[in-house]
């Protein structure tokens, strides 16, 4: 592993709203003070599960704005700077500096889709227009485009690109891109998006994680890290057995599926923890109730996250 600030457990941050789905500053703080005291390694906003794709400009801008804030320097902050095209991730990405984040992520253009070329001279021209760190985001699920181990390896050594979250949940590609990246001498912090197999990208040479489960629980999440560092393979397999169980949580949901059931059921198991005051969505997707409400909460409770006695909160 490198020097680099950006390692170990970068939780995307959940975005928590009040009833009149407006940011809920209060429970925003107690959430990012969680994690931090937990001891996680950095925090990564607007990703796709900060809602990112349901955001106005000026809500995105009020959410960096209020996360830099709170962080206040303690853990490095990312910020995603993903938008359909390149121009307008250019734009994003100089108003995010504003902010005083710490680095960038980027998705590849996801309307008028290109070829490899196109999404080369995309992460290039990002680079033209910023001197921040910058993250490759490859999440072909939602934009439809894979990122070649070989392309993003190019860009380290170039100097365009300075890590990768992997979300592609390829784990041919991203051993691969271990290899190449090892090989090349190490120009990329590889950080793997997974929640379930976190264990055997560490194995793999990755260096970190972003899970979105770490929100809910932030400890176990630092502990595996810890432990894959001293070598403790049995330790961390246990701690992610732990994890699988507990993302059962997304698998429980009933009434709907996509973001509704993903991040949907993260807000939803943090209401009923007391992390956060409600678990509303953004428009058009709708807040999580009756069965599946009951349902995560018995995930959770299994996990040891709340007690077996507590009632569901309404």
């Amino acid at each position: 592993m490198t020097d680099s600030p950006f390692h170990g457990v970068i939780p995307p941050v959940v975005i928590p709203l009040t009833e009149k789905k407006q940011l809920d500053l209060e429970a925003f703080e107690r959430s990012i003070n969680r994690m931090i005291d937990a001891g996680v390694d950095g925090l990564f906003f607007l990703g796709s599960s900060g809602e990112v794709a349901f955001l106005t400009d000026a809500q995105r801008y009020h959410v960096l704005q209020e996360a830099v804030a709170i962080v206040n320097h303690r853990v490095p902050v990312l910020a995603g700077v993903i938008d359909m095209e390149t121009l307008r991730v250019v734009d994003q990405a100089k108003r995010a500096k504003g902010f005083g984040v710490d680095a960038l992520v980027a998705t590849a253009p996801f309307y008028a889709l290109g070829g490899p070329k196109e999404t080369e001279r995309h992460f290039r021209a990002i680079r033209e227009h910023t001197d921040l760190p910058l993250f490759a985001y490859d999440l072909p699920v939602c934009v439809h485009t894979k990122l070649d181990p070989t392309m993003l390896v190019r860009l380290g050594k170039d100097g365009v690109l300075q890590g990768v979250k992997d979300s592609s949940g390829d784990d041919v590609s991203f051993r691969w891109l271990v290899l190449e990246n090892e090989d090349a001498g190490h120009p990329l912090q590889l950080l793997t998006g997974h929640e379930v197999c976190v264990d055997g990208a560490y194995l793999a040479g990755a260096d970190g994680s972003v899970p979105g489960l770490a929100n809910l629980d932030p400890h176990s999440y630092v502990e595996q890290w810890k432990a894959a560092q001293a070598g403790d393979w049995n330790r961390v397999k246990e701690i992610q057995d732990h994890l699988a169980r507990l993302m059962f949580l997304t698998r429980v949901v009933k009434a709907t599926v996509g973001f509704g059931a993903g991040v949907g059921a993260f807000k939803t198991a943090l209401w009923q923890m007391g992390v956060f005051n409600t678990n509303q969505m953004r428009e058009p997707v709708q807040a999580l109730e009756g069965e599946d409400v009951a349902a995560i909460v018995e995930v959770i409770k299994k996990a040891g996250l709340m007690d077996t006695d507590a009632p569901i909160r309404k």
